[in-house]
């Protein structure tokens, strides 16, 4: 059973280590954790460190040409049915800890249909951020994270994507501090 644990921590070890990548809104580098593609919305999350030494939970939702994803700040449940807010959070019994408020890489705006309340990105690829707290720990923890999104072109909307789980490997924040 002990070196089912070691070969599991040698294999994430390596995994992560060779998986140092640049992320779409990434200055530095950033160590790619998840990417998948559900509701033709191709999704990548990424942890990487700021310039003033946080660390940041990245996710950046890339839509189909000529669609649209939803602000950050609609309601979970959208405006009278229309939406669904693009999401990157933690769930509470996440061993990362939330050390910021959610941030976006594009403004949203007030489409030509719907409500003033209901906003939108511009077509084409959002970057979410979140700060966040590793876990103290000298290795690699498996964690969870949701994420919620909804894709919508003029004509058509692809099924919502809601408070999807999605098993992330973290490295402890002493890995990263030696």
């Amino acid at each position: 059973m002990k070196s089912h644990h070691c070969l599991h921590v040698l294999f994430w070890t390596i995994l992560l280590s060779s998986t140092l990548v640049s992320c779409a809104s990434a200055q530095t580098e950033a160590i790619s954790l998840a990417s998948f593609t559900e509701n033709y919305v191709e999704v990548s999350i990424c942890l990487e460190r700021n310039s003033a030494g946080n660390y940041v939970l990245s996710a950046t939702f890339t839509p189909p040409n000529g669609y649209h994803l939803y602000s950050k700040d609609i309601p979970v449940t959208g405006i009278d049915g229309l939406g669904r807010p693009t999401l990157l959070e933690l769930p509470p019994e996440s061993l990362m800890k939330t050390s910021g408020p959610l941030l976006e890489n594009v403004e949203a705006q007030v489409p030509d249909f719907g409500s003033r309340e209901l906003l939108v990105y511009p077509p084409g690829a959002v970057t979410l951020s979140l700060p966040v707290e590793l876990p103290v720990s000298n290795g690699w923890i498996e964690d969870e994270l949701e994420v919620t999104y909804m894709a919508c072109s003029a004509g058509q909307c692809k099924p919502p994507v809601v408070a999807k789980r999605v098993l992330v490997p973290i490295p402890g924040v002493d890995i990263l501090d030696d």
